[in-house]
């Protein structure tokens, strides 16, 4: 038998796989994470069509590929629930106790289990909020990256090799960015600080307090960059050893569900959308974090704007917001007219598994989908309370 007919009898998912949305020494890469010895979040299935394996008393039966599927999926998710646990558990709870601790010790500070709103003195509040809302997203990453044990240059897609879809994904950013935010405005969050350093502004302009502008910097800045690093970083790597369209999709949904938000999921899950498909197209993670940017920067402002209270405020928004409507269909147009050159590309993946088992079988799986019941439930709470 010549060799061409040996190799249409192999089924090696791993060589058949194409990562095309970066290079030949990223897929290589990838390629060797997925094939190193013991390692159980690879799903790494080879199989010679003409081979059978005889069992006492169930006679010859075939390797399946559906059984390797299911098997790589519950070590990712249950990896990724575990993550997602830590951030939750440190967020809800540890956040919460570390506040406590700091008002006995007669730091001014104050919360409650019932809520998230954090009042006290202007420098205690944004310290604790950056520390909180630094370490909830670090911790989990830190996680991930001692689990997978993924090449810091595989983990993070560091090439950019479509400057022009980083132009598209922050033009479709300014565009959602209005459109999503019409009936929330901005998060509960991005409200309820702003708010906090709006009323304690007695004489001075909000602007003028130095904890805001440091808390404003961090949120807009610091949070999109290392937040991107969660999501669309080693664990969207993983993910897409079953397609990109289901790597987009299951770091949407948990980027949304994660905020523990209501009114910020469809926004947050439609950003993360657009962050995921340019990073794809564009190879770099900056993309995402870019468009994340953009999206903080856009609700921001809205905010700022509306704690004016003259009779001109109204206009000046609406401005504002046509004017980034405008900057967004410009960009629009520039990237179709130039993105023949470059098509987006998706890994594809035809396994025996559809897009929709697939994400049935993840989505049961524990303790994946108890944190994500968790999060709705205490959404579901925060908007009760």
């Amino acid at each position: 038998m010549n060799s061409n007919e040996t190799t249409k009898n192999i089924i090696d998912v791993i060589e058949e796989f194409d990562y095309s949305t970066q290079n030949e020494k990223y897929n290589e890469s990838f390629r060797d994470w997925r094939k190193r010895k013991n390692n159980r979040y690879s799903f790494n299935f080879k199989k010679d069509q003409r081979e059978r394996v005889y069992v006492d008393g169930r006679g010859f039966i075939e390797k399946s590929c559906k059984n390797a599927e299911k098997k790589t999926l519950a070590n990712i998710f249950h990896t990724l629930g575990y993550a997602s646990l830590i951030l939750i558990v440190f967020e809800d709870v540890i956040s919460k106790l570390l506040i406590y601790s700091l008002e006995l010790l007669g730091v001014n500070i104050q919360t409650s289990f019932m809520t998230r709103t954090i009042s006290g003195g202007c420098t205690e509040v944004a310290t604790v909020i950056i520390l909180i809302n630094t370490l909830k997203i670090i911790l989990p990453v830190i996680y991930l990256q001692i689990k997978f044990k993924m090449p810091k240059k595989l983990a993070c897609m560091s090439s950019m090799n479509n400057p022009v879809a980083l132009i598209g994904s922050i033009s479709a950013a300014f565009i959602l960015s209005v459109v999503i935010s019409l009936p929330t405005a901005f998060s509960s969050e991005t409200r309820e600080v702003i708010s906090f350093f709006d009323s304690a502004a007695t004489e001075l302009s909000i602007w003028d307090q130095q904890e805001f502008v440091l808390y404003t910097f961090f949120d807009m800045l610091i949070i999109p960059i290392i937040s991107q690093f969660l999501f669309c970083g080693a664990a969207f790597t993983v993910l897409r050893q079953f397609g990109d369209i289901f790597a987009i999709f299951i770091t949407s949904l948990s980027a949304a569900v994660l905020t523990q938000d209501l009114r910020s999921m469809p926004a947050v899950f439609i950003i993360t959308f657009i962050g995921c498909c340019g990073m794809l197209a564009s190879g770099s993670i900056f993309t995402p974090i870019a468009v994340n940017i953009i999206f903080k920067m856009y609700q921001t402002t809205i905010v700022l704007i509306e704690t004016d209270s003259s009779e001109n405020m109204p206009i000046i928004r609406n401005l504002f917001m046509a004017a980034v409507v405008v900057a967004g269909t410009v960009g629009l147009i520039y990237f179709r007219l130039h993105t023949k050159k470059h098509p987006l590309k998706l890994a594809r993946y035809n396994g025996e598994m559809s897009f929709i088992q697939l994400n049935y079988q993840a989505l049961k799986i524990f303790p994946f989908s108890t944190v994500a019941m968790l999060c709705v439930l205490c959404a579901i709470m925060w908007v009760l309370v």
